[in-house]
């Protein structure tokens, strides 16, 4: 695919994948055991493994420095054409990367509810994939307000899994629906409220019009290729299917500001 296919892809469907690239085979080859290590540390199993012992969340649990990059254990900066395409078609350059999460999926996910997951929360894990929408902030009375915004997501398979392995599943074109939504929303808020108004309502009924019109689509890959996500696209993880009961699913996640401190105006932007 050309990378002008690639854009309308992108900008379409609201997330695109990306063929074998060298550069990014070599930095999931040295970020693999890396995880492995995460995934056995005591503490960090005690912080992020949930739902019945078959997913290790491992929020920003890379200690990978802003090239994306873990010096000490040979993790090249992330390089490639995904990168190029950011900066070419995103118009995202001079940005750091977040420290990235190491999502690890086990047979069986979702076992069973998380510890401080009800029965209605888990049920919408199991039926609908836990959809969600990166950056949205919830508070205890479940109130959705902008909290970390994004500039895109990068998900980089880390092992070789079978395509029902809990992948990653996204609703095509949500992102413009979500986008139209919360747009509409905040429709003469000054900026600087944005974080403090409650977009719940907006956001449900605009995520059931996703579930009512747009294509789910399970997103597979293997090691040494990867795919990008829009910001505003609905998304979740599907549960574990008929693949074998063994092994497990390993993907490293980037999400990074490109305007750290910057009011949050360019998240809904057209681009």
């Amino acid at each position: 695919m050309t990378d002008a296919a690639l854009a309308a892809a992108f900008f379409s469907r609201g997330w695109a994948g990306f063929p074998h690239d060298p550069e990014i085979a070599a930095w999931a080859s040295a970020a693999r055991p890396v995880a492995g290590d995460l995934l056995a540390d005591p503490d960090l199993r005690a912080r992020w493994l949930r739902c019945g012992g078959t997913w290790f969340a491992g929020v920003n649990v890379l200690p990978n420095d802003d090239r994306g990059a873990v010096p000490d254990a040979g993790v090249p900066p992330v390089s490639g054409a995904v990168v190029d395409f950011v900066r070419d078609r995103l118009g995202l350059a001079a940005f750091a990367w977040d420290r990235a999460q190491i999502s690890i999926c086990l047979p069986g996910y979702p076992a069973a509810p998380s510890e401080d997951e009800s029965a209605a929360a888990f049920r919408f894990r199991r039926d609908r994939d836990a959809a969600h929408v990166d950056g949205l902030a919830r508070d205890a009375a479940r109130r959705r307000t902008i909290g970390e915004v994004h500039g895109f997501i990068l998900g980089i398979p880390l092992t070789q899994a079978p395509r029902d392995a809990a992948p990653l599943v996204v609703w095509e074109g949500s992102h413009e629906i979500i986008r139209s939504a919360l747009k509409a929303r905040l429709a003469g808020v000054p900026v600087e409220r944005w974080a403090l108004e409650d977009i719940t309502d907006a956001y449900t009924a605009a995520r059931g019009q996703v579930f009512e019109t747009c294509r789910r689509v399970a997103v597979h890959a293997l090691p040494g290729e990867c795919y990008l996500v829009h910001r505003l696209a609905l998304h979740g993880v599907a549960p574990w299917g008929d693949a074998e009961p063994s092994g497990l699913r390993a993907i490293a996640y980037f999400r990074p500001d490109p305007y750290p401190g910057r009011d949050p105006a360019w998240w809904l932007d057209d681009k």
